[in-house]
């Protein structure tokens, strides 16, 4: 019996340690974004005329996501990080360092390009995933003394269709999140990809969505709202099933 428990608590402290060390660890949160260029793949439509609107809602200047990208900064670090294995630093540390601002990434986007992005204040647009190994290794290696791996995330939308007859039918928005963890290397620890249809709807006339501000932005909204609902119950389980950084 004396044993047994002398097991027990070896067990357990090295359960506390474990736990303990997985606190320690600290990650930088290097691109904070979201895509201004409404997708539009779903609906199987592609005339020159929804383009156009499409890039139309991107240069007008009442088609702001900055409130909505505000409140999924806010939900990410008010709310998400306390889910996550490990400590954010704190973002000023990283907005401010000078190899960030200095770092020009593979795939850097010019002036015209940048217009199809809302960055989150001081971050910048940096692109990660497929063919991006030279970023997500640069921008690791600027904080490699710093933090034990960095994180991108971004959120975009995309209209869906509904229901309807002929040139008439409601549309919805999907909104997606991608959470992508790499660690001081470079390497990639895990990526999450979420999405979650709007409950508000829009209409299409004769076959072309309505794309006006004050149409979209709510859908926006509220396909954000649902996004968040289903991140904040299901990143504990996918953040478990992954691996550790």
């Amino acid at each position: 019996m004396k044993h047994f428990k002398s097991f027990l608590a070896i067990i357990l402290l090295f359960s506390i340690s474990m736990r303990l060390s997985s606190q320690e660890k600290k990650v930088a949160v290097v691109s904070f974004y979201s895509n201004r260029m409404i997708d539009y793949k779903e609906l199987g439509l592609g005339s020159e005329e929804l383009i156009n609107n499409i890039l139309n809602l991107r240069d007008n200047p009442n088609f702001n996501l900055n409130p909505i990208l505000e409140k999924y900064h806010n939900a990410f670090f008010n709310d998400y990080s306390s889910k996550f294995p490990f400590k954010l630093i704190p973002e000023n540390e990283v907005t401010s360092n000078q190899q960030y601002k200095d770092f020009v990434p593979k795939y850097a986007k010019t002036e015209e390009d940048l217009k199809n992005y809302s960055v989150y204040k001081d971050y910048k647009y940096i692109y990660e995933g497929f063919n991006g190994k030279a970023n997500e290794v640069g921008v690791a290696n600027i904080f490699k003394d710093q933090a034990d791996g960095v994180l991108f995330t971004e959120i975009y939308f995309s209209l869906k269709k509904g229901f309807g007859i002929g040139g008439m039918a409601t549309i919805k928005m999907k909104a997606f999140a991608r959470i992508s963890l790499y660690d001081k290397n470079g390497n990639k620890v895990w990526v999450i990809n979420e999405s979650a249809d709007s409950k508000k709807t829009g209409v299409m006339v004769g076959g072309i969505p309505v794309m006006s501000p004050d149409k979209i932005l709510p859908m926006c909204e509220s396909a954000l709202d649902e996004l968040m609902k289903d991140l904040d119950s299901n990143l504990p389980k996918i953040i478990k099933k992954s691996t550790k950084l």
